[in-house]
C-alpha cells in the first residue's frame, strides 16, 4: 500500500513538473519598504535598446507578478519608481526577485534560473563593492565633519583606496566573465567594464563569445563593434585618411611617415580635453624636435568655435576637421566613442599606444625617442 501511495505521488510530482509553462517566463517578485510607488514596469530589449513592455501594481503585501514570452534568452529590467533590476530570462523559467526598496545599495536576491544564478552571483560581487564604497564615503565624511576647512585633503587621501577597491571590482569581474563564457551573464558582467581602460579584453571577450552566444542582438551588436574596433587595436596600421585644415589644404597621415605622431581627437566643446590640452602642449613642446608630431582632429561642427579653442589653448600643431561630431568619416574609421581619444603612431605606420594622458604619454615618449 505504501508503495502504491509513493508512486501516485511520483506521478501527481512528475504530473505538475510537466505542466509548467514553458513558452513563457513568470516573474513573481516581493518588493519591502516600497513607499508610495505602486507601479512596477518590466522592460525588455527592443533595437539594443530598453524599452518598457509590460506593468502592474505591486499588491498590500508588495507583491507583484509577470508573465511574457521571449523569442530566445535575454535581458529584462523590472523597475520601481528609480529602482532597477536587471534580469536575465527565458521561456520556461520562474524567476523569483526580492529587494528592499530602501537599501541604499540596491541589492536585490534573484532565483529560479541557470542565467539568473550567474547574475545573482555576479551582483554579490558588485554589491560588496557598493557596501565597500558605502563605508568609505561614511568615513570621508565623518572626517571632513571634524575638519571641514581640509575636505578636499580628505578626498585625496582616501582616493587610493577608493582605487583599490574599484581595481579588486574589476579583477572580479574579469575572472566571473572568464568562469561563466557563453552566459549572458559573462557578457552583461564585461559591459560593467569601462570600455576605454578595458579595450584589449573586450575585444578578445568579443572574440572568444561570438559563437558560443550568437543570436542575441545585443550580443551581435556588441561582436560587431569589437570587430570594428580591432582594426584599431594596438599593433595594427593606423587606418589612412586626408582631412583639410580650416584653409581647405589636405593632411593626409601618410604625410606623417618615418615620425611618431599623435592623433588626438577632441572638440572646442569637451571639457576634459581642454583640461588636458597643456599636458598635449607641454609633451609637443619637449619632444617635437624628437621626430613627434601631433594632428589634432577636431568633432567640432563650429568652425569659429574650433578655431578659438585652438588659439586660447596655444595648440600650435597641425590642426584638422571633418566638422561632423562623431559622424566624421574618420571619427567613425577609427571608432571614436567618446573625447579625448588619442593614438599614438609609429613612424612605419603602426598603433603603438592608445588614450595616454599627460605623464603617462611624457613617460611613454621619454622611453621611446631616445
Amino acid at each position: 500500500m505504501r508503495l502504491k501511495q509513493l508512486s501516485l505521488i511520483m506521478l501527481i510530482a512528475v504530473a505538475f513538473t510537466a505542466c509548467k509553462p514553458k513558452d513563457s517566463f513568470t516573474i513573481d517578485g516581493t518588493f519591502q519598504n516600497p513607499g508610495t510607488e505602486k507601479k512596477v514596469f518590466l522592460y525588455g530589449m527592443q533595437n539594443n535598446s530598453m524599452v518598457a513592455i509590460d506593468s502592474t501594481n505591486l499588491s498590500e503585501k508588495g507583491e507583484f507578478k509577470f508573465i511574457r514570452k521571449t523569442p530566445s534568452v535575454d535581458f529584462f529590467r523590472v523597475s520601481l519608481g528609480n529602482h532597477e533590476f536587471m534580469l536575465i530570462a527565458k521561456n520556461g523559467d520562474e524567476i523569483k526577485l526580492e529587494a528592499d526598496i530602501a537599501d541604499k545599495t540596491m541589492a536585490y536576491k534573484i532565483s529560479g534560473a541557470n542565467e539568473v544564478d550567474k547574475l545573482s552571483e555576479l551582483n554579490g560581487i558588485r554589491n560588496n563593492f557598493a557596501k565597500q564604497v558605502e563605508k568609505l564615503q561614511a568615513d570621508f565624511e565623518a572626517k571632513v565633519a571634524t575638519q571641514p576647512q581640509n575636505r578636499a585633503a580628505v578626498l585625496e587621501s582616501m582616493k587610493p583606496q577608493y582605487e583599490s577597491y574599484i581595481n579588486q571590482l574589476n579583477t572580479q569581474i574579469l575572472k566571473f566573465a572568464k568562469d561563466n563564457k557563453g552566459t549572458l551573464a559573462s557578457f552583461y558582467a564585461m559591459s560593467t567594464l569601462s570600455p576605454q581602460e578595458f579595450e584589449a579584453e573586450l575585444v578578445q571577450f568579443a572574440d572568444e563569445v561570438k559563437e558560443e552566444i550568437k543570436g542575441n542582438p545585443t550580443v551581435d551588436a556588441f561582436v560587431k563593434q569589437m570587430a570594428l574596433l580591432k582594426t584599431v587595436q594596438v599593433g595594427q596600421i593606423a587606418p589612412a585618411f586626408t582631412i583639410n585644415t580650416a584653409d581647405n589644404k589636405p593632411v593626409s597621415l601618410s604625410d606623417y611617415k618615418g615620425k611618431y605622431v599623435l592623433i588626438d581627437f577632441w572638440a572646442s566643446w569637451c571639457q576634459p580635453c581642454r583640461q588636458e590640452n597643456p599636458n598635449v602642449v607641454k609633451v609637443y613642446n619637449k619632444y617635437k624636435s624628437k621626430n613627434f608630431d601631433i594632428i589634432g582632429i577636431s568633432l567640432d561642427t563650429d568652425k569659429a568655435a574650433w578655431l578659438g579653442a585652438v588659439k586660447a589653448d596655444g595648440l600650435s600643431w597641425t590642426h584638422v576637421s571633418e566638422l561632423k561630431d562623431f559622424n566624421g568619416e574618420t571619427v567613425k574609421k577609427y571608432q571614436v566613442q567618446a573625447i579625448p581619444t588619442s593614438y599614438l603612431v609609429d613612424p612605419a605606420g603602426k598603433i603603438v599606444a592608445k588614450n595616454l594622458r599627460g605623464d603617462e604619454l611624457d613617460a611613454f615618449l621619454g622611453k621611446t625617442l631616445r
